[in-house]
């Protein structure tokens, strides 16, 4: 499993009701159902990804995550997963408060634009950067959204939001692996982990 997904499921509590948003194929919520006892669901816009899901036993709608999140009743979940997706988001604003609507908690993921390497891909080659955590060209990334873990903290801020908890990695081996930076983490981390609340 990828390092920041280990990193979020050690955050959640077993037994919790758990939505997982963009959820791909299922690899999350399997671990916190098998090893957490969780009651987990998840949302995938992806068929064949969400098909998969339900072949293993997964309770997963397929479908788009802003739009099948409005169904949910109010604090339906103790918490609401976001891994890896965020920078995939029009409006992240209207979703993160749907996230905080139907869960107590949620939990954001994402690959962190300031990094030292991508810094300095952009300086000595004057192109768009390309890496492991961002493997797309500029024209054929779904990812819509540039955000650093500075970003992250303020806009959680300016919506009347809360942090409650955070953690930047730096992955490596196939994001598998990896270890949690302490110092300057918004030059040195590849991803950050953030848990949010009202």
């Amino acid at each position: 499993m990828r390092y920041d997904l280990q990193i979020i499921a050690s955050w959640i509590e077993p037994g919790a009701q758990v939505m997982d948003l963009g959820c791909g194929e299922g690899e999350l919520l399997s671990y916190l159902i098998a090893r957490k006892g969780v009651r987990g669901e998840g949302i995938e816009k992806n068929e064949e990804k969400a098909a998969h899901c339900i072949e293993r036993g997964l309770s997963v709608l397929q479908g788009d995550m802003n739009v099948e999140v409005l169904d949910y009743p109010e604090d339906r979940f103790d918490y609401v997963i976001l891994s890896q997706t965020l920078q995939q988001v029009y409006e992240p604003d209207v979703l993160i408060r749907a996230m905080l609507r139907i869960g107590r908690r949620g939990i954001v993921s994402f690959p962190n634009f300031s990094h030292w390497g991508i810094r300095l891909q952009v300086f000595f080659t004057g192109y768009a950067p390309v890496s492991r955590q961002l493997p797309y060209q500029w024209y054929d990334t779904p990812n819509i959204r540039v955000i650093t873990l500075n970003d992250f903290r303020r806009f959680i801020r300016q919506i009347g939001l809360r942090i409650l908890r955070e953690a930047a990695i730096d992955t490596h081996s196939e994001d598998r692996y990896g270890k949690i930076v302490r110092f300057l983490p918004n030059l040195r981390a590849t991803y950050g982990i953030f848990m949010i609340g009202k």
